[in-house]
Parts: C-alpha cells; sequence; structure tokens
C-alpha cells in the first residue's frame, strides 16, 4: 500500500539539494582563487619583476594560510552556527581578493593571498561535516564530492577564464573578477543554506584535539599532505611545462586547462561514488593511479596529444582522491572532532599544495629542470601511498587483535 510523504519530509528533500549546490557555489568562488594563479604565473613574475619560482611561492603561502587558518578559525567560530561561520567566510574571501587585485607589490600580493586563504579551510572543513549532515550514511562521499564540485568546476571554467583575462586585460582583472565571484557566492550562501542547517552541538576544544590526536586520524592527515603534495609539484608549474617543454604557444594553455578541468569533474564524481561503495580500496587505488600518471606524464610531455591526453588524466586521478581521503579522516574522527579534523584535512590538502609548490622550485632552481616535476611528484605520491598502507594494515591489525575480546565472537567465532 502506497504512503504519502509527509509535508516536512517532502520540504526536506526539496531543500537539501539546494543546500548543497550553495556550498558548491561557495566552493566555486574559494576554487578559482586558488587554482587561478596557476594560469598567471608568467604575467605576475613580469610585472611585478620576480621570478617564476618566487611568483610560485604565491601558491606556497596561501597553501600555507588555509593550513594555519582552518584550526584556528574552526576553534574561534566553533559555537558559531555554521551558516553564520560560512557566510563570514566568504566575507573575508571577497576582500582578500580586492586587495589582490589592488596590490602594489608582490610582498603586498602574498600578505592578500594570505589574508584570502583564511577563510578556506574552515569553509570546506565545515562545509564537509554540513553536507554529510544532510544525507544517509552511504551518500556521505559523494555529499562531499558534491560540494567539492564547485572546485572542479572552478577548474573548469574559472582558471581558463582567469588565464584569458589576465592575457588580454592584466592579472588584477582576473582578481577582480573573482572578488565579484565572492560577492554572488556569498549571496547564494545566506540564502539558500536553511538556518536549522547551521545548529551544532556545543564541543569543547578539548574533546575536538582528543579526536583529533588519535592516531589513525593524524595518519590520515599525512597522507593527505604526501599524496596531494605530487599534483601540486606539477600543476603549480604548469604554464611553463606547456609551453616550455611541450612546446604549446601561451594561447593554447587556457584550452588545455580547461581538459584539466574536465578530468576534475569526472575523477571527483568517480572518487566520491566508488568511496560510499567501497572506502579503503577507493582510497588505495586513487593514490596508486595518481602516482602512476604522473610518473608515466614525464615520457608524454614531448608530445603534444599525448601531453593534453595526461593533463586530463591528472585532473582525474587528482580529484578521484579528494573524497575518499576526507571521508577516511571524517571516520576516523567520529563524534566530537569531526568538525576541527573536516578543517585540519583540507588544511592538510593544502599543506600537500604548499609542499609541492615548493618541492618544484626547488627541483627548477637546482637545475633538473621543468620536465623532472612530474617523476619527482610521482615519488612524493608514492609515500603518501605508503602512508595509506600502514594505517590500512594497523586498523586492520587493531580489529582482528580487539575481536576475541567480543563475547560475541567468543562465542562464535566464525
Amino acid at each position: 500500500m502506497a504512503t504519502l510523504a509527509s509535508p516536512s519530509a517532502a520540504s526536506s528533500r526539496a531543500r537539501t539539494p539546494l543546500a548543497l549546490y550553495a556550498l558548491t557555489a561557495g566552493a566555486f568562488g574559494i576554487g578559482t582563487t586558488e587554482f587561478v594563479i596557476m594560469g598567471l604565473l608568467l604575467q605576475v613574475a613580469a610585472d611585478l619583476q620576480v621570478t617564476i619560482a618566487a611568483a610560485g611561492l604565491l601558491i606556497s603561502g596561501y597553501a600555507l594560510g588555509v593550513f594555519v587558518g582552518a584550526p584556528l578559525l574552526t576553534t574561534a567560530t566553533s559555537r558559531m552556527p555554521r551558516k553564520a561561520v560560512l557566510v563570514a567566510l566568504m566575507v573575508i574571501f571577497t576582500i582578500g581578493n580586492l586587495a589582490c587585485a589592488m596590490a602594489p607589490g608582490y610582498a603586498w600580493l602574498m600578505a592578500a593571498r594570505v589574508i584570502t586563504s583564511l577563510a578556506h579551510g574552515t569553509f570546506f572543513g565545515v562545509g564537509a561535516v554540513v553536507a554529510t549532515g544532510m544525507v544517509p550514511v552511504e551518500r556521505k562521499a559523494s555529499a562531499i564530492s558534491t560540494m567539492f564540485t564547485g572546485l572542479t568546476v572552478a577548474t573548469l571554467l574559472g582558471v581558463p577564464a582567469g588565464a584569458w583575462l589576465g592575457l588580454h586585460f592584466g592579472w588584477r582583472a582576473t582578481f577582480w573578477a573573482v572578488a565579484g565571484i565572492g560577492v554572488i557566492a556569498t549571496v547564494i550562501i545566506a540564502t539558500l543554506v536553511p538556518a536549522a542547517e547551521g545548529s551544532r552541538e556545543p564541543v569543547t576544544l578539548a574533546e575536538e584535539v582528543k579526536a583529533v590526536l588519535r592516531p589513525q586520524v593524524l595518519l590520515g592527515l599525512l597522507m593527505t599532505v604526501l599524496g596531494f603534495a605530487g599534483v601540486f609539484t606539477v600543476f603549480t608549474y604548469i604554464q611553463p611545462i606547456l609551453t616550455e617543454v611541450t612546446g604549446f604557444a601561451d594561447s593554447a594553455v587556457s584550452p588545455i586547462l580547461l581538459v584539466f578541468g574536465v578530468g576534475l569533474i569526472v575523477g571527483n564524481v568517480l572518487g566520491g561514488r566508488l568511496a560510499d561503495r567501497q572506502l579503503v580500496p577507493t582510497l588505495l587505488g586513487s593514490l596508486a593511479a595518481l602516482a602512476v600518471v604522473l610518473g608515466v606524464m614525464t615520457f608524454a610531455l614531448h608530445n603534444k596529444a599525448a601531453a593534453i591526453a595526461f593533463t586530463g588524466l591528472l585532473g582525474v586521478a587528482a580529484f578521484a582522491t579528494v573524497a575518499p581521503l576526507q571521508l577516511r579522516v571524517l571516520h576516523q574522527a567520529e563524534g566530537a572532532g569531526q568538525s576541527l579534523a573536516s578543517s585540519l584535512n583540507i588544511a592538510s590538502f593544502n599543506l600537500g599544495n604548499a609542499l609541492g609548490a615548493w618541492l618544484g622550485g626547488v627541483v627548477i632552481v637546482h637545475g633538473l629542470g621543468l620536465g623532472a616535476l612530474t617523476w619527482v611528484a610521482g615519488l612524493v605520491t608514492l609515500s603518501g601511498l605508503s602512508i595509506a598502507l600502514w594505517s590500512v594494515w594497523l586498523d586492520r591489525r587493531h580489529r582482528s587483535i580487539a575481536a576475541p575480546a567480543s563475547p560475541l565472537c567468543a562465542a562464535n567465532p566464525l
């Protein structure tokens, strides 16, 4: 016999996608400002009279700002409604981009990038908790990937558009445009995220810190840092790699970044759906695939068609890791520490970004050249995979030791 859904249940189902897409809008704005600098490195370096490696440190500065800002802002806003936190963070993001657009020199631009970055980690950390709280348990990874679709669309549309603006109107025009995106995203979040989604149970700082200091949570954060550092060892310098190693014209970079963006969308959706089915195999498999793509890309860069194909594959492999890495940490910090652990894992992604950008600069400065970045990146990601394997082994070993202590298992060992 068919039953009619209650009005409140129907309303909840209708409201949930809007709330998720509001988070996606915020992610799009933040993702655009994070990644757009990759397509502007040459213009920024020339205008501010710094080296490409110094311009690359603008990515490291942003990422380190995320790493520092995520735990501080998450802790400082722990008693605020989550919706209010998300709106306030988008305001900080918009002000930071305005400062980037008006930066008179390199130091000012670096400081403005750091200010902008403070919103990043807490937005995605708190947003991930809100997103997973709106869906059934079997759809939590997909909810995370829905929010992170904003990042992938930012890379697909925002980064190439920003590179085009920078090429034709100067790099400052790009940051003016991103500040406009921030205003729009702020309005969307304030309008669409229901106030009820912002409520939270009071949690003490000691409880959150205790949850984050669990060994498996710390291992999850470390695998995120090392696993994702390989991506930015290459992607930070994708513009000079494509032009100086592969031989593309400057005007070809934006269309190729579109290919990368399509790969991100595919990888993001694929990683979320697979992680909902089997988290651990998806975690290990996505990190292994990323290491392989980076390693083989070393040889692909010397052929234009192959370079384009592997730029897309890099996008797929990179973002296939995001949902499983984030969900792994959320699972291990189940309970009081989820908000802080989630924000710290976003910070860990960005610490990996900073590490990768710095490492890429070291490789370039010390004479290995742009062509060596991909195989160095592959080794870095392999180290993240080794941490993941160790974490999974420890988890299974702990469960096998704890299992005999269960009365049910003792009574029925099979």
